[in-house]
């Protein structure tokens, strides 16, 4: 079965959006130094806001994904063993700078 044009173009998209995603959650977990406060007072999302998506998107094609296997995903290991290894604590500038960006 030969595929239109459009579902050409559309797959090529697909495949172009999986590799940006694939590109920033490897930069995101080579970034370890910048912690999930900071992305969210300079880009409005983190890491978790990411593997929340990432979950809403397999629920919408009905696979069940839970928030730890999501989170595994985008961190590269479990969640609690990244916070562990590299959250700090967050400063009183970072908080205040949250506060007023929710």
């Amino acid at each position: 079965m030969n595929k239109t044009i459009n579902e050409k173009i559309d797959q090529t998209e697909v495949e172009f959006q999986a590799a940006a995603f694939r590109r920033l959650v490897a930069h995101l977990r080579n970034r370890t130094d910048v912690q999930n406060i900071d992305l969210m007072n300079l880009a409005g999302f983190c890491r978790n806001c990411l593997s929340g998506w990432y979950q809403d998107a397999a629920k919408e094609k009905e696979v069940l994904l839970s928030k730890d296997e999501a989170r595994e995903i985008v961190y590269g290991m479990p969640y609690s063993e990244w916070k562990e290894k590299y959250q700090t604590e967050s400063n009183i500038k970072q908080q205040i700078q949250f506060e007023k960006n929710i």
